[in-house]
C-alpha cells in the first residue's frame, strides 16, 4: 500500500530473520537473567509479536530499570532532531539480548586493577597503560638485485581500420 502508516510499516528488511534462523526462539532465550543497571540491546524478533518494541528502538542499547516475569523495562535515548530524550519502555525478553558494549571496558578495568595491586606489592607508583589508536605501520626497506628489476610500460594504442 502506498504511504501506509501502520505500526510495522517499513520493517520488511529491518525485522528480517537470518538464514536458517526462522521459527520460535530456543529455551535459552527464556532462561537468561537480567539485572537492574545492565546494558541490553533491543533486537526485535519478528517470530514473536507480543511485546514487540516500536521500530525506532530496534538496534538501540539501553539500561535495565525494571524486571517483570515476562518482560524487562529498558531506558533508552531516542534522538529527535538535535535532542536526545530518555524513554522508558517495556520489552519482552525475546526481543532483548545482553549487550557487549562494556566488555572491553570491564576487561581493561580488571587488567588495570591487577597492575595497581602488583605495583602496591612492589611499593612503586602504578603505571596504568594509556590506550592509543592504531598507529601506521613501520616502514620497510626492500632489498633486490639490479638484474631483477623490470620496467613495465603500457602498450602503445593503435587504431586498425
Amino acid at each position: 500500500m502506498p504511504n501506509s502508516k501502520g505500526y510495522r510499516a517499513g520493517t520488511r528488511h529491518k525485522y528480517r530473520r537470518g538464514f536458517r534462523q526462522h521459527g520460535m526462539p530456543g529455551l535459552s532465550t527464556y532462561l537468561r537473567t537480567f539485572k537492574l543497571g545492565e546494558y541490553v540491546d533491543i533486537i526485535a524478533n519478528s517470530a514473536i509479536q507480543k511485546g514487540l518494541p516500536y521500530k525506532v528502538f530496534h538496534g538501540t542499547t539501553g539500561r535495565v530499570w525494571a524486571v517483570t516475569p515476562r518482560a524487562i523495562g529498558v531506558e533508552v535515548l531516542k534522538t529527535v532532531k538535535h535532542r536526545r530524550f530518555r524513554k522508558k519502555l517495556y520489552v519482552r525478553i525475546e526481543h532483548v539480548r545482553k549487550s557487549k558494549c562494556r566488555d572491553d571496558f570491564l576487561k581493561r578495568v580488571r587488567k588495570n586493577q591487577l597492575l595497581v595491586q602488583k605495583a602496591k606489592k612492589e611499593k612503586k607508583k602504578p603505571q596504568v597503560p594509556k590506550r592509543w589508536p592504531k598507529q601506521p605501520r613501520e616502514g620497510e626497506l626492500v632489498k633486490f638485485k639490479k638484474e631483477q628489476v623490470k620496467m613495465l610500460r603500457p602498450v602503445k594504442f593503435e587504431l586498425d581500420f
